[in-house]
């Protein structure tokens, strides 16, 4: 069977557009109402049972079979020994990401993360102090998918804004299980972990780690076991068992957001390669089904030659099943009048990774306002962000970078208000104070204020 890769051919000048624009880009967020339950049923029990529900849960799911949460604690021997077991490239592309992530975050640090404050004309302090979280959890997927550059994203920025204590949790699956899509339950002593995971958490500097997935992970991080810290804010990717439990434990810990599919919106001018931006589509179509690929183009001779690219290339894919589906079932082609308008289209998608594939790539960023990463020119491609140009690569999809804004050192801090009232400044506020709590009928409010007032001062 040969497999096609047929993305939807639109174009702004037909009638129809907007109804098959809106068609194409529609995606929906319902969750399954049994996931959303077994994910409700799951928090409870390890809010109550804790230890013993994580481990009960790991056996079913994960087929991992542990006497206790010792035994499902990786150590940092266990981070050392991995990165020395991987090849010396790994070793050595995990250290050069890691360094070039460091520095971005350090400087994100510099420019929004740092204690400010100044004194008006009365001599008031104001200002803002910029705070570490204490503890964060970072949760790695495990299993059928791994993803050592995400723990890289998650954790250095932690340690960048001062988290004392990062605490890991990714599941280890045992091949069968019913994280594997088997239906194995406590069948081994040790699942399958992946070393270049351990080795990310030996470069990242992880604190604490442990072999336990979904639901239950999310829920131990959150409420706290007798093994398992409490955290303050719960960051990371997962399935959809992970997602609902972070939407449920947010209130009690932070979370950094819930992602819906992956996105790659390419702004081009015709001028690159082809070949280049069919890879540039598959880069994201890979990743699952549902995921999203769009060109926006002016030019419909190389709207062709990008069709005929993605013809040529699929059948080398390793997940070509994967990257049909996906261009087939969400991709789209879209001939524009101009670039102009592609930038207007490209702020009403807000995609989580845009490309700008032009020779004048600063010519088109300004008309850009909305988008989680923006990508310049044609040698910048997608995937270089996600491993290793510095950048955060957790960033905000299904429309949400209109509204939120890619992981960051800010997220693992928090910001107190400064206030330092002078005798003078005092006289100066406390009758504007007074008047609107007088007004609210906050009458404690204002006298407070009042009592701080001179003698010369007339009161209510």
């Amino acid at each position: 069977m040969t497999l096609v890769a047929a993305p939807a051919r639109l174009s702004t000048a037909a009638a129809t557009f907007e109804a098959d624009f809106a068609a194409r880009l529609h995606w929906s967020a319902d969750t399954d109402a049994a996931i959303e339950q077994r994910v409700a049923d799951i928090l409870a029990d390890v809010q109550k049972r804790g230890d013993a529900a994580v481990l009960e849960y790991t056996a079913r799911f994960d087929g991992l079979s542990a006497p206790n949460m010792a035994a499902l604690e990786l150590t940092q021997a266990d981070f050392k020994a991995a990165f020395d077991a991987i090849p010396q490239a790994q070793r050595d592309a995990l250290q050069a990401a890691a360094k070039r992530v460091r520095s971005y975050h350090e400087a994100q640090k510099k420019a929004s993360g740092e204690s400010w404050s100044y004194r008006d004309e009365d001599g008031t302090l104001l200002g803002q102090k910029v705070t570490p979280l204490d503890r964060v959890g970072i949760y790695v997927p495990g299993g059928k998918a791994a993803y050592p550059s995400s723990l890289l994203m998650n954790a250095i920025p932690a340690h960048v804004a001062g988290v004392q204590e990062i605490i890991m949790v990714v599941p280890t699956p045992v091949r069968g299980s019913v994280a594997t899509g088997g239906s194995g339950e406590g069948t081994s002593t040790r699942g399958e972990r992946n070393e270049l995971v351990l080795a990310a958490a030996y470069v990242a500097g992880v604190t604490r780690a442990f072999t336990i997935g979904g639901a239950q992970a999310v829920a131990a991080l959150a409420y706290g076991t007798a093994t398992v810290p409490k955290v303050d804010k719960i960051t990371g990717p997962g399935n959809a068992y992970v997602a609902s439990a972070k939407k449920r434990v947010f209130g009690t810990v932070g979370i950094d957001m819930i992602a819906g599919p992956s996105e790659i919106l390419v702004l081009a001018d015709g001028t690159t390669p082809p070949d280049w931006v069919a890879m540039d589509l598959f880069s994201q179509a890979e990743h699952d089904e549902l995921a999203q690929s769009i060109l926006l183009c002016p030019d419909a001779a190389y709207l062709d030659a990008v069709q005929r690219e993605i013809d040529r290339l699929l059948p080398t894919m390793p997940r070509a099943e994967i990257i049909a589906k996906s261009l087939t079932g969400r991709g789209a082609l879209i001939l524009t009048k101009d670039m102009e308008e592609a930038c207007a289209i490209s702020n009403r998608i807000a995609p989580e990774h845009l490309e700008v594939s032009s020779t004048d790539p600063h010519r088109w960023e300004p008309l850009l306002r909305h988008a989680g990463a923006i990508f310049l020119g044609a040698y910048t491609s997608e995937s270089l962000g996600d491993y290793c140009a510095g950048p955060n690569h957790v960033l905000p999809t299904s429309g949400t970078a209109r509204f939120s804004s890619p992981l960051g050192v800010y997220d693992f801090q928090k910001r107190s208000s400064i206030i330092e009232v002078s005798e003078a400044g005092a006289q100066v506020l406390g009758t504007i104070a007074a008047e609107l709590a007088y007004g609210e009928g906050l009458q404690a409010h204002a006298q407070a204020a009042e009592m701080r007032l001179k003698a010369g001062v007339k009161p209510r």
